[in-house]
């Protein structure tokens, strides 16, 4: 949600869509190759479709790698990229202050 008390993006924000974006939308390619054509021509334009923000924010959401849990605890998920819940939360903050919803 675009809540108005939410942090503002930060540079970190910002590093973290541009390690996930190419990530997520190489994944996406190998689902939807025209969808992922003009989400990636958007970003290389600075910007995304709301529909595209959408899936990446639960794109981010569903591939979180990187749990905090040991061995002990679980096995944990491989992807193409570790992704953290501090790397979700900083994309959905980033998503967000280009006026998408999450």
């Amino acid at each position: 949600m675009n809540d108005s008390a939410s942090p503002p993006p930060t540079d970190e924000d910002a590093r973290v869509a541009g390690r996930l974006v190419p990530v997520w939308l190489e994944e996406a390619a190998r689902h939807d190759e025209r969808a992922a054509a003009r989400a990636r021509q958007d970003w290389q334009h600075g910007r995304l479709s709301p529909e595209a923000a959408r899936e990446l924010a639960d794109w981010v959401t569903a591939r979180v790698t990187d749990t905090g849990f040991n061995q002990d605890e679980g096995p944990t998920p491989e992807g193409p990229a570790r992704i953290s819940v501090a790397d979700k939360t900083a994309l959905h903050r980033w998503l967000e202050a280009q006026g998408h919803s999450v």
